[in-house]
């Protein structure tokens, strides 16, 4: 990862739609009717909000339409400001930036059967990779958890025989994702996304299965971010030495400097600050990368991981 920043797009809001209880779908389109760049199934794009955050959010339309980009948010009452601002500011009409799709929770097309495991809003890329599936003739089945059957959202292009909604209210108890895991083929890829209970008991189960391959996106992270300090980051393109005091993370000493870097979630589980890692050994505290990844030290997320080393050479 070059840790480049691709030129935004200049989108415009064309529609918002009540999807499910606090949940609105926000369509983009551009100004002057031109083809969006393609996206691929389970793809986020960042947002530039109008009071100064950039958030991440999964598009949820079908990846065979170029002329929209459609975004699923539910209103969280513990916003951090993303949410809250796109429900209660930002109005149809309004033209803001938009990063180009990226895509670190990609879909297998080529999969003999996909499970499908979503719980709340983490239906959002899931119902696009559903649309994909069925358009692709491929087998999946979709479990579909929420609290309450209001707040079931964006299954009308889910294939009915493969949808299986749990409402807790109604059931009586959670969606057993253990089960469901257990029971995946052999040869399937087992997708979740979802709040942080379920997928900490979704990661459980697919770990207890070698060899099941699976993926996971997350809302939140509570992991503790980096901040020992202490070290000294280069960029390698400038060849400028930042030094890292204790208690700062890598984010925040680039930041001092005057270092302009885009970050969106700052918790390590979106991708929008991987950088390229040229020597040196990270900390790695992102839950986005898998244990191969980390591993080969290759990236890091620079908004939560530190170095364990002295110094560490970025590609910046």
């Amino acid at each position: 990862m070059s840790g480049s920043t691709p030129a935004a797009l200049r989108l415009r809001l064309h529609r918002i739609e009540h999807a499910a209880r606090a949940i609105h779908l926000f369509e983009w389109r551009d100004p002057e009717g031109r083809a969006l760049p393609p996206f691929t199934a389970g793809a986020h794009v960042d947002l530039a909000l109008p009071n100064g955050l950039v958030r991440s959010y999964s598009l949820a339309n079908d990846p065979a339409e170029r002329h929209r980009y459609v975004l699923g948010v539910k209103r969280d009452p513990a916003s951090r400001g993303g949410s809250a601002c796109l429900h209660e500011q930002v109005r149809v009409g309004d033209v803001l930036d938009v990063q180009p799709p990226r895509n670190a929770f990609a879909l297998d097309e080529a999969a003999p059967h996909s499970v499908l495991v979503a719980g709340g809003i983490g239906i959002t890329p899931l119902a696009c990779m559903a649309q994909r599936l069925r358009a692709l003739g491929r087998p999946y089945t979709l479990h579909y958890a929420v609290a309450r059957r209001d707040e079931a959202a964006l299954i009308d292009g889910v294939d009915g025989t493969e949808l299986h909604l749990h409402v807790d209210a109604d059931a009586g108890d959670v969606l057993d994702v253990a089960g469901i895991v257990a029971g995946a083929p052999a040869d399937a890829v087992v997708y979740g996304c979802g709040p942080a209970p379920m997928l900490a008991a979704f990661e459980a189960a697919c770990r207890a299965r070698p060899g099941l391959a699976w993926r996971i996106e997350r809302f939140t992270s509570d992991v503790q971010a980096a901040s020992a300090g202490g070290c000294t980051v280069r960029l390698a393109r400038s060849g400028r030495s930042v030094p890292v005091p204790p208690g700062q993370s890598i984010l925040d000493a680039l930041r001092a400097a005057g270092v302009a870097v885009v970050t969106s979630c700052e918790q390590g589980i979106c991708g929008t600050c991987e950088t390229g890692v040229i020597s040196g050994r990270p900390d790695h505290r992102d839950l986005l990368l898998s244990d191969e990844e980390h591993a080969s030290n290759r990236t890091m997320m620079i908004c939560c991981s530190g170095s364990l080393d002295d110094e560490l050479v970025l590609d910046l």
